[in-house]
């Protein structure tokens, strides 16, 4: 199925929502797992927008990716609780490992992201793997995460 189709018929989904542009990009996302560019024009028809308010929605909201995302995906919080109990020394350590947040390692196998909260507060600092929470992380245990992750 195409970028077009996909698009459209999750649009015809959702046609009777009020203020249906963002579940529809999510829903994009979910089925194609990024917002590629070329669904920006066919959103703004779907929806009698210019394609600068889609881009423009597209970007602001950091949940949702321009690109394909790794196979794993670790997404940090950095939220006070988390930042108080130690998220920087998490992406130092990203850092030092070589891996861009915001980005996919060059080999398609991992994506790390920073979040403004997991909800995990009490046992933060705290991060996410392919959906999966983890509480009281530190660098050792974000590193064998990674390491499993880079070898899946």
């Amino acid at each position: 199925m195409t970028v077009e189709n996909v698009v459209r018929t999750v649009a015809a989904a959702h046609r009777a929502e009020r203020g249906a542009l963002l579940p529809v990009l999510h829903a994009v996302q979910a089925e194609l797992g990024y917002i590629p560019q070329e669904a920006i024009p066919v959103l703004a028809d779907e929806f009698n927008l210019s394609r600068a308010d889609v881009h423009g929605v597209v970007t602001f909201y950091h949940d949702f990716r321009r690109e394909p995302a790794g196979r794993t995906v670790v997404r940090i919080c950095r939220a006070e609780a988390c930042q108080a109990l130690g998220a920087q020394e998490l992406v130092d350590y990203v850092r030092a490992a070589g891996m861009p947040l915001g980005q996919t390692t060059p080999d398609g196998a991992v994506t790390v992201e920073q979040v403004f909260c997991l909800g995990n507060c009490a046992l933060g600092p705290a991060l996410e793997v392919n959906g999966r929470l983890h509480g009281r992380v530190g660098p050792a245990a974000l590193g064998a995460l990674l390491e499993g992750a880079a070898a899946s």
